[in-house]
């Protein structure tokens, strides 16, 4: 609902009394909340549709590169030494990525001294087909820009203050298009009969009207992303506590920090629990009766890479999912599939299971259904918020991510055509004088403030402007 527009006598609402001074008073602040908001909207809807197609095209990391199927692969560990050997500086492997499918290569993550590498390996001849830098694509590069502005924590904050305020935005834009005063819910569709700026401005209410209940669950899924209201108020209470372990030893490392070489590419839920740790008497079901692929060691020894993955298998592991090596004295190995690392498209299918591996006990086996009810609903959201639930989601977000732009694009229009002639300044409408419902209007604005504090952040900022600075301004 991102507008630059202002009021003009034939917008307002019909009643020019109480009514039309709050109305403008909120359109006011839908006027500020555009100012800021709408460059933000506009990169993330781009990189956001740009993710989602290269992830449907291409991949991330060779994923999607095919193969000649054949009747058995190779032992994993045969493709882990060819993977390995494609990096003559040396290394340790530290994950295994396996094919979605038997005509698709298999992945694995190289840990050396220039940084994590990966290599796209044929299953069946362990002919080494790609090789490259981790998180080196343009996948990567539009992830870096829409998650921190490539530019860190402060780019991170940056973006959390749009979203907050983008909560702001999408509420006065609700109440400023809202059918009222006898209109009916026509109004909501776009009136191709218009021209000018009152077309421009049927055709972004209609669109963010509709488009409203979508850009609200991509703002609150994207903020439980965020350092703020996501990291420390939403996912901290909400996370998969360690106590549910039974006991069991854990480290002193999380998830986020120990699996897929510490990109938090884990299930939401488990991102700040710790990580079990390797002990031989810890353990609550064991593998030592699982099917061997390789004749190194007997029932009971410590389990090597052929076995953990023929265990996998055997306790339903299929198709695309991840291995993880112990990389530590402590370490365990650890096999996963979630819909956020798009390992499946179901995420009610979430599983991660974690081995010790000095005796092969598993440690913890924690599903979906583990999780709390944010962390279900996260496990979800995220999968809708990435389109990773199959085509269908990708073209549905495709939709969402051109409607934001439009949003934005027809805010500028208007703001253009409503200026004053040959004036660039920005124009806000200016302050009502004795508002009505501004105690209701101030109560809104503390719960939005509370809810989300970085939006409450800005809105102390505008008032400051609006109240101290702008006046000065003015009488320079």
């Amino acid at each position: 609902m991102a507008a630059l527009s202002t009021p003009s006598p034939s917008d307002a609402a019909p009643d020019l009394g109480r009514k039309a001074t709050f109305y403008r008073a909120v359109w006011r602040w839908h006027f500020y909340a555009g100012l800021y908001v709408i460059p933000f909207f506009l990169m993330l809807a781009v990189t956001g549709m740009t993710m989602l197609w290269i992830a449907w095209i291409d991949g991330r990391d060779g994923e999607t590169m095919r193969v000649i199927a054949q009747d058995t692969a190779l032992p994993v560990s045969v493709q882990a030494d060819a993977a390995l050997a494609a990096f003559p500086q040396g290394g340790t492997v530290a994950q295994y990525i396996a094919p979605r499918g038997a005509d698709r290569a298999a992945i694995f993550r190289i840990d050396t001294v220039d940084g994590q590498m990966m290599a796209v390996v044929d299953p069946y001849s362990a002919a080494v087909l790609d090789s490259f830098s981790r998180r080196s694509g343009w996948y990567d590069t539009m992830d870096t820009m829409h998650s921190d502005l490539m530019i860190g924590v402060t780019g991170d904050r940056m973006i959390e203050i749009a979203a907050s305020f983008g909560i702001i935005l999408l509420v006065t834009g609700l109440y400023l298009w809202w059918p009222r005063d006898g209109r009916g819910w026509r109004e909501t569709l776009p009136r191709w009969g218009l021209r000018g700026r009152s077309l421009w401005r049927s055709l972004h209410g209609a669109v963010g009207l509709w488009l409203s209940v979508a850009l609200l669950f991509f703002l609150i899924s994207g903020l439980s992303w965020t350092g703020v209201w996501g990291e420390k108020m939403v996912q901290a209470w909400s996370s998969f506590p360690a106590g549910k372990y039974s006991g069991i030893p854990v480290s002193d490392v999380t998830h986020a920090q120990a699996l897929n070489g510490g990109t938090k590419e884990v299930p939401w839920a488990l991102e700040q629990t710790p990580m079990p740790a390797s002990d031989p008497h810890a353990g609550h079901g064991s593998m030592a009766d699982m099917p061997m692929i390789t004749q190194a060691g007997s029932a009971g020894d410590s389990p090597d890479m052929d076995r953990v993955v023929a265990f996998a298998h055997e306790i339903g592991f299929h198709g695309r999912y991840q291995l993880n090596m112990p990389m530590t004295a402590r370490g365990v190995w650890t096999i996963s599939r979630d819909s956020m690392s798009t390992d499946s498209t179901d995420p009610t299918s979430d599983r991660i299971v974690h081995i010790d591996q000095y005796s092969g006990d598993i440690l913890a086996d924690v599903r979906f259904a583990d999780y709390s009810m944010m962390g279900k609903a996260m496990a979800v959201g995220i999968a809708l918020h990435m389109g990773t639930l199959g085509f269908w989601s990708v073209l549905a977000n495709t939709v969402v991510c051109f409607g934001v732009i439009f949003l934005c694009l027809s805010g500028v229009v208007m703001w253009w055509k409503r200026r004053p002639a040959g004036r660039w300044a920005i124009h806000a409408p200016p302050p009502p004088k004795n508002m009505p419902r501004w105690r209701v209007a101030q109560w809104i604005a503390v719960v939005l403030a509370l809810a989300f504090p970085m939006a409450g952040a800005v809105l102390a900022a505008v008032l400051v402007f609006d109240m101290i600075i702008r006046p000065r301004l003015r009488l320079a």
